[in-house]
């Protein structure tokens, strides 16, 4: 697809955003009446994480770019995130798509999310477009990150889905489900579930495995082509491509997975060639920059609708190939945004096209009576658990950011003292709701940090080198200059240990002056206590939701500190404003 210099800047200007009307002035009628355009509109929502009510969550102060990514989006924070896309300070949407000023402005601009008023602006956003000229997507994501839905393995996001009317998604932790769970969800699931790279091993395709098409292997269905009025709309699924590395393999034992870009290209062709599509769309998972590279390598792809990293991003990355243009985008995370891709589609080609990444705040959205209901009802056995005071805040609770933040600082606290241990590690994952000072702190919190299908906490023995070594191999994931060996997440937490790290240094360079927090230095032959939890490797220890609320009912809460880190070489860079 090529686009024209006056539609880029078309599309530019229709995503940047005014600020002009104070709060709550811009009421829905005017934050979400969008101009009509185009002939067909697709919805995208991604990483929701299982978030049915609407949340605080803060967007990162540190998501540093190296290399050629280093300054560009989605490597961009705080103000130069504004400057960037034409956001004014101290707005709505400067609080939305950004870290500053997160408590004042969250005490003023409320929650966002939650599936209830995102069904309202969802229903809204349809009816407008008309009837049979829009198409709602998940990008994947969607099962897993509270406690409900790791109790019920996913399927109370099924019924929210059907009720949302979502027809199509990919996946990444819904795999951790496991293979029996997934397809009984997938059974109810009304909708489709896509993925072009995920095939049987060789064993599993010798035993004749399941499979959606075993003359290649191919486990689930790889794309689907959507009538939009009078178009067809392509539509290509690309699952988390590292899930057997990144999650325990126990629970894809059969299935291989991957970014394959080759096998994409084919698909892509035969969408254009013989199943002549008007419009190509990839449904991601890869994460933004993996998605930036592989659109440079794809051809024949109008808009890649993107997720895993979530990045919240207003303006499409155009990025150019042997075939044209492809559009990149990734829509953020916990039911915070909702993507709205407008389309002037043609014969054979996309025209034109409008992008605008919405903020979801759920003061100005009426919640959907129905959806209301069902979430009150699958929440209502639990509602009394969730609800358990723990603590009351005394600082903000985040996680989003590179290196570190409050939320993974306590659960570090809570390892080492449950096991006193010397130090702790705890995984650098990317969702979990924010608390703001004051706030009691439930038991439903701690799971929305927590709830994964491997919880087990663990106590070993390791060296001080080994201990260097899992974070330099951390470190390489998140800062390898070709996004194809990035896997997402960010930088594993400490607890007991502080660190220097040089983000632009070739890998098993980055990390050194390692310390214990007695100052001692961490010595690479002696071995050290190590507490941590959400190994890949089967573990036996008691859920570290237990040893997290355990500690906060104690209520022992350290004195606030920073992550530990000392960053190197990045002083100059747009995508670090702070802590994080």
């Amino acid at each position: 697809m090529t686009i024209r210099r006056r539609d880029f800047l078309s599309l530019a200007g229709a995503a940047a955003f005014t600020g002009a009307l104070p709060w709550p002035a811009r009421g829905a009628d005017s934050m979400y009446d969008l101009d009509r355009f185009g002939n067909a509109r697709i919805l995208h929502m991604t990483d929701t994480h299982a978030q049915l009510l609407p949340v605080y969550f803060r967007e990162p102060s540190v998501n540093l770019g190296i290399g050629a990514m280093a300054g560009k989006p989605p490597h961009l924070v705080g103000r130069a995130f504004l400057d960037r896309f034409g956001i004014k300070p101290d707005s709505a949407e400067a609080h939305a798509f950004t870290f500053l000023d997160f408590e004042k402005s969250a005490a003023r601009f409320g929650r966002l999310g939650g599936f209830a008023h995102l069904k309202t602006l969802i229903d809204r956003l349809r009816g407008e477009a008309g009837g049979g000229r829009s198409l709602l997507l998940d990008g994947g994501d969607l099962w897993q990150g509270s406690g409900l839905s790791n109790t019920m393995q996913g399927a109370d996001m099924v019924e929210a889905a059907n009720l949302l009317g979502i027809e199509a998604m990919t996946g990444h932790w819904e795999f951790t489900y496991g293979e029996k769970a997934l397809r009984s969800n997938l059974a109810r699931f009304k909708g489709e579930f896509l993925a072009q790279n995920v095939f049987l091993t060789e064993e599993a395709a010798f035993n004749d495995a399941k499979a959606f098409d075993p003359a290649s292997g191919r486990v689930f269905k790889p794309a689907t082509i959507k009538e939009i009025g009078d178009h067809r709309v392509g539509v290509i699924g690309q699952a988390f491509p590292y899930v057997p590395i990144a999650h325990p393999k126990r629970f894809t034992p059969d299935w291989t997975f991957g970014i394959r870009d080759d096998e994409l290209q084919k698909l892509v062709d035969t969408l254009r060639s013989n199943d002549k599509v008007d419009a190509v769309v990839l449904l991601s998972h890869n994460g933004m920059d993996v998605d930036l590279k592989l659109a440079s390598r794809v051809t024949g792809i109008d808009v890649i609708l993107g997720g895993h990293t979530h990045d919240a991003v207003p303006q499409p990355i155009p990025v150019t190939n042997a075939g044209g243009t492809t559009l990149v985008t990734n829509a953020g995370s916990s039911g915070k945004f909702l993507g709205v891709l407008d389309l002037e589609i043609a014969k054979g080609k996309v025209a034109d096209i409008r992008y605008r990444l919405l903020p979801v705040f759920s003061e100005l959205l009426k919640p959907d009576p129905a959806m209301a209901a069902l979430i009150g009802k699958m929440r209502e056995p639990h509602a009394a658990a969730y609800a358990a005071r723990l603590a009351t805040s005394d600082r903000l609770l985040y996680r989003r950011g590179n290196f570190g933040g409050t939320v993974d600082q306590l659960i570090c606290d809570a390892l080492r003292g449950e096991f006193d241990a010397e130090v702790a590690l705890s995984p650098g994952f990317r969702w979990g709701n924010s608390v703001l000072p004051g706030q009691p702190v439930t038991m439903e919190d701690v799971l929305s940090e927590t709830a994964i299908a491997y919880p087990e906490t663990y106590v070993l023995s390791m060296t001080g080198s080994q201990i260097k070594d899992i974070l330099e191999d951390v470190c390489d994931n998140l800062f390898n200059a070709d996004p194809y060996y990035q896997q997402g997440g960010d930088m594993v937490r400490v607890g007991g240990l502080a660190y220097a790290c040089s983000p632009t240094e070739a890998a098993g360079r980055r990390i050194s002056d390692l310390k214990l927090g007695d100052g001692r230095s961490l010595e690479a032959g002696k071995s050290y206590k190590v507490a941590g939890w959400a190994s890949v490797n089967e573990q036996q220890g008691v859920p570290v939701w237990d040893v997290f609320a355990k500690h906060l009912r104690s209520g022992k809460m350290p004195a606030q500190r920073g992550s530990g880190v000392t960053l190197k070489g990045v002083d100059d860079n747009p995508g670090i404003a702070g802590q994080g």
